[in-house]
């Protein structure tokens, strides 16, 4: 008999910020499966168990769930922020596409979260106010090339564009290639916030023009947002200042 697999966010970290389905769904498994940082936010009860692995182990992670909720077991795999957002939903669906045909027969539940671009955009105010795209400067699965056609051309449409994965030992030039892509696109002064750890105890925001911005202020919990054209910054004394982007776009005539 097929059993269930549950695919769940846990939020950018603040536990206050892992929704009630997710904690629900999260009663329901057995086992779990996930990077080990992020298994770390779920506190297990007797009888669940934990089964870590490499952040890099996504696809041999999904399909070890599989085979086990296959077998008739219910599981959860375990995402930081919402699993559908560079995560491990899109994992567990290409495992299906070419797995076994008991894999398709897996009851499969995908439980939102909220993702570290919302978390970072809510303590900065309202960047994403109008359209935003996201993008992942991670060439571990796309090449580079690809990413900064689609840098730019969001760039050149208008879009707020939140960047995940922006560097990290392996790849510490990609972010501020970006930057020098950005920059011959986007007003100078266009707001850059770094939303490092959001709604952490060590959480980090910080505000620049494009113009300064410098790619050492990020790392691998680092969501990178950086604003439209029309994205506007309000100054507040002795306050954060907020950054937001209107509703409305005008139209020159």
């Amino acid at each position: 008999m097929s059993g269930r697999l549950l695919v769940i966010g846990t939020g950018p970290g603040n536990p206050d910020q892992m929704t009630p389905q997710a904690q629900a769904a999260a009663a329901q498994a057995t086992d779990f499966f996930g990077y080990g940082p992020y298994l770390d936010r779920i506190a297990l009860s007797e009888g669940q168990t934990r089964h870590a692995s490499d952040n890099r182990e996504e696809l041999a992670r999904a399909k070890a769930a599989l085979t086990m909720a296959a077998a008739g077991k219910t599981v959860a795999v375990v995402s930081g922020g919402d699993p559908g957002v560079f995560a491990m939903a899109a994992a567990v669906c290409e495992a299906i596409e070419a797995g076994p045909p008991e894999w398709r027969s897996v009851e499969l539940d995908i439980v939102p979260g909220v993702t570290a671009m919302l978390a970072v955009a809510a303590r900065a105010g309202a960047p994403l106010g109008h359209d935003f795209c996201a993008i992942s400067l991670s060439d571990n699965l796309k090449p580079w090339d690809v990413i900064q056609r689609r840098l730019e051309a969001a760039a050149s449409a208008g879009f707020v564009i939140a960047l995940y994965n922006p560097i990290s030992r392996a790849r510490p030039w990609q972010l501020g290639k970006a930057f020098e892509s950005l920059r011959a696109i986007l007003p100078a002064n266009t707001p850059v916030i770094f939303g490092r750890a959001a709604s952490r105890p060590d959480e980090q925001i910080a505000f620049y023009a494009l113009s300064d911005a410098d790619p050492g202020n990020a790392d691998m919990a680092t969501c990178v947002i950086i604003g439209s054209p029309e994205t506007r910054v309000i100054e507040r004394d002795g306050r954060a200042p907020l950054v937001y982007s209107p509703r409305f776009v005008e139209v020159s005539r």
